[in-house]
């Protein structure tokens, strides 16, 4: 979520709320004969607003489960899940008298609520930067759910590129181009001219390339992040393809190409993942501990009207 102009009349919302939850508060801590409490008047007032809020802000977990409810738009929930979600602490605060309590639980709730409003503000954060840092480092970028089938197809070009550049390398005018072919065609043995220099075969360097395929090419491409192989490295793998440059035939370079080129896309498709990960995965510890903090802070209002 980009934290844009849009978001100036919540921010004002909140900044005003919290103005004048400041304005109360500081007059009724300093004539409270025992201090701020939560089980006084005012305590309960405050407590009773943050938790309020707090119920709103976790009401957008069912406004996603239900998106043909048209209450209200989804943008509009969540920036008001971001910034009345923020104003609960504050009034929480206020109704704790800036203490984490003597209970357990009221200790609990505390810390819990402290990890919630963290998280949420580094989703925040990662939401709203995120995305521009994948459009730029991941000019290639493709649906996320599509990764693993992109993937997939990398393989086999890089598998067909390979097999046509092996052919020609070792022999096989099938894969040859149309100039190797005139020139093979006429081959003989005046001027040390031959069938395989015509077509540029080399051998060796058909099995040194054929090797690097199965031992590096091929797992890096069917891996599912690459991590740990020197193709995962750009220099690394730009140096590799250059030395190949220089021990095979030029014609055999377009070819190498396409294959450093599906090389580097699957180095991005691999950004892409961690990035994508990195944008949503906050939300595997926030949500779960949203909810207990919900669950908690109810447990915590029956037990202090009860007793």
């Amino acid at each position: 979520m980009l934290i844009d102009s849009t978001h100036r009349v919540w921010i004002a919302v909140t900044m005003v709320a919290l103005g004048l939850g400041l304005v109360v508060y500081i007059p009724y801590a300093l004539v409270a004969v025992q201090g701020p409490r939560g089980g006084s008047a005012m305590g309960i007032v405050y407590g009773s607003m943050g938790s309020a809020l707090m119920l709103f802000a976790g009401l957008l977990g069912a406004r996603k489960k239900f998106p043909v409810w048209r209450v209200g738009r989804a943008t509009s929930w969540m920036r008001g899940h971001l910034w009345l979600g923020l104003l609960s602490f504050p009034f929480i605060l206020f109704h704790s008298g800036f203490s984490l309590g003597a209970a357990p639980l009221t200790r609990t709730l505390m810390v819990l609520f402290i990890f919630v409003i963290v998280s949420g503000i580094v989703g925040a954060m990662l939401q709203h930067f995120l995305p521009r840092v994948i459009t730029t480092r991941v000019p290639m970028e493709t649906v996320y759910e599509q990764i693993d089938h992109v993937c997939a197809q990398l393989a086999t070009e890089a598998t067909d590129a390979v097999t046509e550049l092996l052919s020609a390398l070792e022999g096989d005018l099938e894969h040859a181009n149309p100039q190797q072919r005139a020139e093979a065609a006429s081959a003989g043995t005046m001027g040390g001219v031959t069938f395989a220099s015509a077509i540029g075969v080399d051998e060796p360097f058909a099995a040194t390339l054929h090797s690097f395929f199965d031992d590096e090419i091929k797992p890096y491409l069917v891996q599912h992040s690459g991590r740990g192989r020197v193709l995962a490295d750009k220099e690394r793998a730009s140096a590799m393809f250059q030395q190949f440059r220089i021990l095979c035939p030029e014609d055999s370079w377009p070819r190498l190409k396409d294959l450093e080129n599906i090389c580097e896309e699957k180095r991005e498709l691999d950004r892409q993942r961690v990035l994508h990960r990195l944008l949503h995965g906050w939300l595997l510890v926030h949500i779960p501990a949203s909810y207990a903090l919900l669950l908690l802070g109810a447990v915590h209002a029956v037990i202090a009207l009860r007793y």
